[in-house]
């Protein structure tokens, strides 16, 4: 089934609510079967939809994660986000490219300010690029 401008936007947004909400597995609800996010700065994988909901629910925050969008801006199935995320003890603003399909996020690579080393707390859930 084809995506319009429309539902991919519209799905990345109630994704972005989710995880203002810090409700991690309603985020992880909007994510295919197929889903695959890409930290090209830290050079790690996250495959499925439980992997991504592990990483962001045992991730050591300062605090509740605040989400602000700065730009949301969709074309077809790809949506890019410019968004600035803390904890309340680190701030950091963060490009991410999501692809949708049949109205789920399949694909996301998300730029971060800066190179980081994976962390190895998270190793159990992710892969090596």
């Amino acid at each position: 089934m084809a995506t319009t401008k429309n539902d991919s936007k519209q799905v990345v947004q109630q994704f972005w609510g989710a995880m203002q909400d810090n409700n991690f597995r309603r985020a992880g609800e909007l994510l295919h079967d197929e889903y695959v996010l890409e930290w090209p700065q830290s050079g790690e994988r996250i495959r499925g939809r439980a992997n991504f909901v592990a990483v962001n629910e045992n991730y050591p925050a300062a605090g509740r994660w605040h989400f602000t969008i700065h730009r949301l801006i969709a074309e077809g199935d790809t949506v890019a986000t410019e968004i600035t995320v803390t904890d309340g003890a680190v701030t950091g603003r963060v490009i991410t490219f999501s692809t949708v399909l049949d109205s789920n996020i399949v694909r996301q690579t998300e730029y971060w300010p800066d190179p980081f080393e994976p962390a190895a707390w998270r190793a159990q859930w992710v892969e090596r690029m």
